[in-house]
């Protein structure tokens, strides 16, 4: 990580999700100085986790002892739909947030320009910018966390949509067997590929009275359960969570393949905190059903590709944003 005196300007980007808050320290010139990372604990009130999202800020710049008088902007990567002039998170189901002024709301506590975005949104800027060196014209950033979403880049510009909101994937029809309804509903490919489903079925089999290890550590409620813990399992032998988790990385494969159809990018990255626990689980068997399930002919020369930055790239990317918009205001 980049060093810096105590006099210079500095940047903050925070990745915040449904599950925690990570902010990154950056130099003018986009350096990670230092990062510090907080849970998000959704479950509680608006103000409460927006005083969470300030509090991991300032505490990123306390850790690289620095001053928060040298803070200059922050950007914001946030889940869910998000209109990124405002600054508003529009919906965010992941969180139970709709029609936050987060923008607002966050330069009342901190008294510096905000700059909000989709957390997807800012992941792909990241990986774009930072790890591809913005060389890819067309690109398509697939993210598989608590939930799944993803961002567009087309000739090189960040896609945004008529209500700035595109990219939600995440809410993509994958499996419908018959009509949608209580009885037969139509599937997500966010309930059928995220750490959340992954999590989900695991819990059920072991209430069907399936075997796993991570029982044995976690015990059967399967409290605190982390994608971590599933990498350690399935490097055990755990053929249970094994299985699941192939199983997520086949429906992500199919979400995949709807998005070569429809958008024919140059490069599709798949990231997020479930590719990085466990891409030597899922990548392969993605990319293997993304180009199964694609129009035959049309995924050729499509790269894709897991992303190296890892937790890293929603900081980066937030840490981009909040450069543009103090250059652009």
């Amino acid at each position: 990580m980049a060093d810096i005196d105590k006099k210079s300007d500095i940047l903050v980007g925070v990745d915040f999700g449904g599950t925690k808050i990570l902010s990154g320290v950056f130099t003018p010139k986009l350096e990670l100085v230092g990062t510090v990372k907080i849970s998000t604990k959704a479950h509680r009130s608006v103000d409460a986790v927006i005083d969470r999202i300030a509090r991991c800020v300032r505490d990123a710049i306390d850790e690289c002892d620095l001053n928060l008088k040298q803070l200059k902007a922050v950007g914001v990567g946030a889940p869910g739909a998000v209109d990124s002039g405002e600054g508003v998170v529009i919906n965010g189901p992941n969180i139970g947030w709709e029609n936050v002024p987060l923008k607002k709301e966050l330069e009342k506590r901190l008294e510096v320009p905000v700059f909000v975005d989709n957390d997807c949104n800012a992941c792909t800027i990241g990986v774009h910018e930072v790890e591809l060196g913005g060389q890819a014209r067309d690109l398509v950033g697939v993210f598989l966390g608590t939930g799944i979403g993803a961002g567009l880049i087309f000739n090189g510009k960040m896609y945004s949509g008529y209500n700035r909101t595109a990219g939600e994937i995440g809410h993509m029809i994958i499996r419908a067997e018959g009509k949608s309804d209580k009885d037969n509903p139509a599937e997500t490919f966010e309930e059928l590929a995220s750490r959340t489903a992954i999590f989900r079925r695991i819990k059920q089999a072991v209430k069907d009275g399936k075997k796993t290890l991570l029982t044995e550590t976690l015990g059967e409620e399967l409290d605190n359960l982390r994608s971590g813990d599933l990498r350690k399992a399935i490097r055990k032998g755990d053929k249970l969570v094994e299985g699941i988790v192939e199983q997520a990385a086949v429906y992500a494969g199919i979400g995949l393949a709807n998005v070569i159809n429809l958008l024919n990018p140059e490069v599709i990255v798949v990231g997020g905190g479930l590719i990085e626990a466990l891409e030597n689980t899922m990548f392969d068997l993605i990319e293997k059903n993304a180009r199964k399930f694609a129009l035959p002919g049309v995924a050729k020369g499509i790269k894709i590709i897991p992303s190296k930055l890892g937790d890293k790239a929603g900081i980066y990317g937030a840490g981009v944003i909040a450069s543009r918009g103090i250059k652009s205001a």
